[in-house]
């Protein structure tokens, strides 16, 4: 989902007046699923495209040891010296050229000693681009923007492993303290960055949907038979996903008459979330879909024909998903904004330090600012949605969303103020 950023820079930024060369990683869908992440390149070269949208440099990639002993042996196996190499791989990324991401870094110095550019942006994570952004910002003196997704030393997830907090810190520092200007999706993200690099000039740019995809696919009608009920992306450890699944059971052994189908797309989870619903709620194993991951322009229109759209609470992240959602123009429900089980996730696995000041149920307000969904307390509150939303369609054969204000939130709309920073920092108009 991270990658709908960029990509929405590149199919828009031209029509503002710049020109985007954008230099990543190749891909392969070889496994539909999170191990396409390590998975080598298709081409031990480069490969440019060149579009009417700007360039392209597609850079090889090469798993490093780690990646392919998890490749060859499983997640379960050899962990010691995954975890041994990855570390290695963590810190001297930055000291030196090394690592299946510095194909990036070689491939922007080879194109920006023959080509000028006005400006350079790096987003992340992966956080070690803004290290490969500052070196080549003072090589060839072009000004960079950095542009956060999420905070980098600030994750939480660092907190227990104090070398490694204390060595992202001091890389963030000396990185970020070259960019000119900060870009990023929140004013909270923005302040965990101010914390540790005032003084720099910023602009939040929030994420969005497509206006192209999604115009494409707004004539598709809601499933009138079920009730379908569709989630797609990343299911997190802090995200209550048995407790959903638990009401949903919970529902059609109330009321078996229910006809209910819930669609999984792209998942992280294909296998564990499919073994789960066999082995603790078999009565929903016919009404559970799992699908692997699929571009973004397969899976919208899926999602489309869902009456409802599911999305877990990720509190002071508001994150992509969300903004996909709002252009389909489904009800959503969010679960959940007080359960006891969900709030013990979140104390175990949630990655980000939240602040006080600032809101901590950031898709909460945005759903009810747009009127488009249902903010679920707890799981008891879910039970009584259900019913409601099923007594809804069984009379009317599908969902009513009545969302408001959606059309703001365009990515393009975004795109266009981020052509507007370029074209200051470049002295361009």
């Amino acid at each position: 989902m991270g990658g709908l950023r960029p990509y929405n820079w590149f199919r828009y930024l031209k029509e503002y007046g710049v020109e985007p060369v954008v230099i990543t990683r190749q891909w392969q869908n070889t496994h539909g699923n999170h191990l396409d992440y390590i998975s080598a390149g298709y081409s031990p070269n480069s490969v440019l495209e060149k579009s009417e949208f700007g360039t392209i440099i597609r850079t090889p990639y090469t798993p490093n040891l780690s990646n392919r002993l998890l490749l060859k042996y499983g997640e379960h196996k050899i962990r010691f010296i995954r975890k041994a190499v990855s570390g290695f791989y963590e810190f001297a990324q930055f000291l030196y050229p090394v690592g299946p991401k510095s194909e990036i870094y070689a491939a922007a110095r080879e194109y920006l000693k023959e080509n000028k550019v006005d400006a350079i942006i790096a987003t992340g994570d992966p956080f070690v681009l803004f290290h490969y952004a500052a070196q080549l910002s003072k090589e060839f003196d072009i000004p960079w923007i950095a542009d956060y997704r999420d905070p980098w030393s600030h994750n939480i997830s660092f907190q227990s492993k104090v070398i490694q907090k204390r060595w992202n810190r001091f890389q963030e520092r000396k990185s970020v303290s070259s960019a000119v200007h900060i870009t990023t999706v929140s004013s909270f993200v923005h302040r965990k960055i101010d914390s540790l690099i005032p003084n720099i000039p910023f602009t939040i740019l929030p994420n969005g949907y497509d206006p192209e995809i999604l115009g494409a696919i707004k004539d598709i009608p809601q499933a009138s038979v079920k009730l379908n009920i569709g989630f797609v992306g990343t299911i997190y450890a802090w995200h209550p996903i048995e407790s959903f699944l638990r009401e949903c059971d919970a529902l059609i052994q109330e009321y078996p008459k229910v006809k209910l189908q819930l669609n999984f797309y792209g998942t992280n989870l294909q296998e564990k979330l499919t073994e789960l619903v066999e082995k603790k709620y078999p009565r929903l194993s016919q009404h559970v879909c799992v699908s692997p991951r699929m571009p973004n322009e397969e899976v919208l229109p899926l999602l489309a024909s869902n009456n409802l759209l599911l999305l877990f609470n990720d509190y002071s992240i508001i994150g992509t998903k969300i903004f996909d959602y709002l252009g389909i123009r489904r009800k959503m429900i969010l679960c959940y904004t007080e359960d006891k089980e969900a709030m013990e996730l979140k104390r175990k696995y949630y990655r980000i330090q939240e602040l006080e000041s600032e809101s901590g149920q950031l898709q909460a307000d945005l759903i009810n600012a747009t009127h488009s969904g249902i903010v679920v307390k707890d799981a008891e509150h879910l039970q009584v949605v259900l019913n409601e939303l099923w007594e809804e369609f069984a009379e009317t054969g599908m969902i009513r969303c009545d969302s408001v204000g959606v059309e703001k939130y365009s990515r393009k709309i975004q795109v266009e103020r981020l052509a507007g920073v370029v074209k200051a920092l470049s002295g361009k108009s």
